[in-house]
């Protein structure tokens, strides 16, 4: 069951400002979230195959191809900074 100290929690871990109405508010929605998971417990698996995809995909990737490079003075047409043929940043300290 989750508390009001949990959700401070993970108000806390997410860096999110929650205020003290909202707590009462987000206890009950968890709450209500892990009753779903309860009831998904008291399901009866035996016999079921785990299913770890649903769509059976395999090597989406593209094939790898070798393009030609830009040239420097191509890569630095559009930059708003430069010196002596690099780009130019601001110092940071």
């Amino acid at each position: 069951m989750i508390t009001k100290e949990d959700v401070d929690h993970i108000s806390w871990l997410a860096s999110i400002k929650i205020e003290d109405e909202e707590k009462v508010e987000f206890v009950e929605q968890f709450n209500s979230i892990l009753e779903y998971f309860h009831q998904l417990d008291e399901v009866d698996t035996e016999g079921i195959e785990p299913t770890y995809r649903v769509v059976e995909l395999y090597n989406v990737f593209r094939e790898d191809e070798t393009l030609g490079s830009l040239s420097q003075e191509m890569a630095l047409r559009t930059a708003p900074r430069r010196e002596n043929g690099f780009f130019k940043s601001p110092r940071i300290v």
